[in-house]
């Protein structure tokens, strides 16, 4: 028994004519005849009563039939799964994100995918670029937003550059700097710095020292965090001052200021990473898509 033999019973029970369900299978009347034939010799019992003018179902028929309507609808539902899934329309998406790129340019991009793909899962996961890249290698992040260079070897990770933003100072609201327009860097020389360890973005901390070492100084760590919103946090709480990608400029509170630094900084990096080499058509769709959103 095949699902051909299944469409044909329904066919013919739907139409109670043999021509009529032979059309709208798209296959010639003698053809279904035999699929019918072929059936009820499989069963052991006569589907249909006919005559030269009439077709009707018999009790074993119409029991058949019913179980034969919710098998092809199955086999149908799970077929369109499958096709869905071979189009990238459905799936989980792991997403690694650094604590800036919340504020831009995941929110747009997240926005433009889940209009076009509704159907698909994302799991975020808040994460320091050098874990991103572990997970990334681990295959239990699918894409990262990450902040390069990445320490080498990296040529089993793809990058799309997806923004550069400036560095900017963050400030207790009540600090003597918070109401310049622009801040020296060189100003900061005896502050105490909130920053996030190296070993977790070496890159942007690279950055930032190489900044400030241009400036003349060393910046003394008077406290460490991981996250952006939480080096915010710190900064409001007066435990010290910071220097941060421009975007987290977004995590706007009255309890800190965000100002231009002088002299003008080298604008960092953000870039989306995945794997290189093939990847599911779910996670080729968030990379179009982010793509899209770069362009406009």
């Amino acid at each position: 028994m095949e699902l051909r033999h299944l469409r044909a019973a329904v066919a013919v029970a739907e139409h109670l004519h043999f021509g009529n369900a032979a059309a709208a299978l798209g296959i010639a009347q003698p053809r279904l005849s035999q699929l019918v034939k072929a059936l009820e010799t499989d069963l052991g019992v006569a589907l249909f009563d006919r005559d030269t003018r009439n077709v009707r179902l018999t009790a074993a028929g119409e029991a058949f039939v019913t179980g034969a309507r919710t098998a092809l609808s199955t086999v149908d539902v799970a077929s369109e799964r499958a096709r869905a899934a071979g189009r990238g329309e459905t799936g989980v998406i792991a997403i690694g994100v650094v604590g800036s790129a919340v504020v831009h340019p995941l929110p747009a991009v997240v926005r433009a995918f889940r209009a076009r793909y509704p159907e698909v899962t994302l799991r975020f996961a808040e994460l320091p670029t050098l874990e991103q890249v572990a997970r990334l290698r681990a295959d239990t992040v699918d894409v990262g937003f990450l902040r390069p260079p990445l320490p080498a070897p990296a040529d089993d990770l793809a990058l799309l550059p997806v923004s550069r933003e400036p560095l900017i100072a963050v400030l207790p609201a009540d600090h003597r700097l918070a109401g310049r327009e622009r801040v020296a860097v060189r100003a900061l020389a005896d502050e105490p710095f909130v920053r996030f360890p190296r070993h977790l973005g070496p890159g942007l901390f690279d950055e930032i020292t190489a900044l400030c070492r241009r400036a003349g100084f060393e910046p003394r760590v008077g406290q460490e965090a991981v996250q952006m919103q939480t080096i915010v946090g710190l900064v409001a709480s007066g435990c010290g001052v910071s220097i941060v990608p421009g975007s987290v400029a977004g995590l706007s509170r009255p309890d800190v200021v965000f100002k231009p630094v002088s002299p003008t900084t080298r604008l960092v990096d953000l870039a989306l990473a995945r794997r290189v080499g093939p990847v599911p058509p779910v996670v080729a769709n968030f990379v179009a898509v982010t793509r899209e959103v770069l362009r406009r």
